[in-house]
């Protein structure tokens, strides 16, 4: 087990350290600002930015930033969330200073010139027709938008064009959403590799705490904070999207980071249809029955809410048994207790998983940084399996009819 230093510095911004023996450093920056922080006319601002610092700083341009890290041989990217947009790249652990020099700038000094970001909102126009031509992705969104409608976590993270266009009409309007949400204390330095704690520190003094148009102090903290209406039982829609498949999602609101059910809501969900051959939604639609390609389930949970959801396409003809066996799993999970042998099965499926999924030093560094966002720590996965060893079965089946109750559950479906 490797081991994690933190530390935090003057103005707010928290570090995580992992240090491994790993060649490569993963280092980035998670910002806690996403797509629920933005008002109505202003959705698709995050993910605006997420594209727009790439397009030149202070002190770089596009070509630069691009130019100093392939040129080491390293790779950046970027993703924005409903709650955070994140910065990061791997490269040689010798490269460490260059990488957060460069990501700095990005975060810290982003001119948005206009010339740039217009062709930029190009390429967003054309993500959204790319993203509205696959319903697999789409039925995301518009899933989300039934179980949080009234709320901002409804608003799709691309925008929309009309959105998009106001947006991007001047760089003061990026630029004062980054003041106000580009927060210090509300980022995390990330570090994953073999450099030391030392080091990540003085660097981190370096680019984190010099002057910069990221304000600390002059604007108050935003209520980020929307009010979830949501309805006190579940719901169906059907839409016409002209696709062969029937695409079907349902699901219903679950528990935040945080809560105390979080973890059996996880191993729960791992039973029914968490990514594995075994599951059960697995063995029945596809194995048994031979109805679907795939079919999952997942559960997600946000800073003060969350919701888990089933997935799947089939053929139009097959929807309403599709529908039907994956009600009769969720019954089972709630009527009958899992037994012993059920459920010691099931938690070394998952320690294998959680085993596996670590390997990835990608994903670990990402899950790091989130862990280190919301809960000031960044435990490792034995810590985690620990804990979730603990759960019992009635545990489970008292989750189970807290979340899979048939009167909550939204069923959306593309026909």
């Amino acid at each position: 087990m490797y081991e994690t230093f933190y530390h935090k510095l003057p103005n707010g911004v928290q570090i995580v350290h992992r240090k491994t023996s790993s060649p490569v450093v993963y280092v980035g920056i998670m910002v806690g600002a996403g797509t629920r922080h933005e008002e109505p006319t202003e959705n698709g601002m995050a993910h605006y930015i997420e594209h727009c610092v790439f397009k030149g700083t202070e002190h770089y341009t596009a070509r630069q930033i691009i130019n100093h890290i392939e040129g080491i041989g390293g790779e950046i990217n970027a993703y924005t969330t409903k709650e955070e947009t994140t910065f990061y790249a791997a490269t040689l652990c010798n490269h460490f200073r260059t990488t957060l020099h460069l990501l700095a700038e990005m975060v810290l000094r982003p001119t948005f010139n206009k010339k740039e970001t217009d062709k930029e909102v190009t390429v967003i126009l054309d993500e959204i027709e790319s993203y509205n031509d696959s319903p697999s992705e789409l039925i995301y969104d518009d899933f989300e938008n039934m179980v949080f409608e009234g709320s901002s976590l409804a608003m799709p993270i691309l925008g929309t064009k009309k959105t998009l266009r106001c947006i991007s009409k001047s760089p003061d309007i990026a630029l004062s959403w980054m003041q106000r949400h580009y927060r210090p204390e509300r980022m995390v330095l990330f570090v994953q590799g073999n450099v030391s704690t030392k080091q990540v520190i003085a660097a981190a003094e370096r680019e984190l705490l010099t002057s910069s148009p990221i304000p600390d102090t002059q604007y108050p903290i935003p209520d980020s904070r929307y009010p979830i209406t949501a309805s006190p039982s579940g719901a169906t829609r059907t839409y016409r999207r002209h696709t062969h498949q029937t695409h079907i999602m349902l699901g219903s609101h679950a528990y935040p980071i945080g809560h105390p059910k979080q973890l059996t809501m996880y191993l729960l969900n791992n039973i029914l249809g968490g990514g594995s051959m075994s599951s059960r939604l697995y063995l029945s639609l596809r194995e048994k029955y031979g109805l679907v390609y795939n079919i999952d389930s997942q559960a997600v949970p946000l800073s003060d809410t969350g919701y888990w959801n089933i997935y799947l396409a089939c053929e139009p003809q097959h929807k309403d048994q599709c529908l039907e066996l994956c009600h009769k799993e969720l019954k089972q999970l709630r009527d009958t207790t899992l037994t012993s042998a059920q459920l010691q099965r099931a938690l070394r499926q998952l320690e294998g998983q959680m085993a596996i999924s670590a390997e990835n030093q990608e994903n670990n560094a990402l899950a790091m940084a989130k862990q280190m966002l919301y809960y000031h720590h960044a435990p490792a996965w034995q810590e985690t399996f620990a804990k979730v060893k603990e759960i019992t079965p009635e545990q489970l089946q008292e989750v189970a009819n807290e979340v899979f109750a048939s009167e909550q559950i939204y069923t959306l479906l593309y026909d």
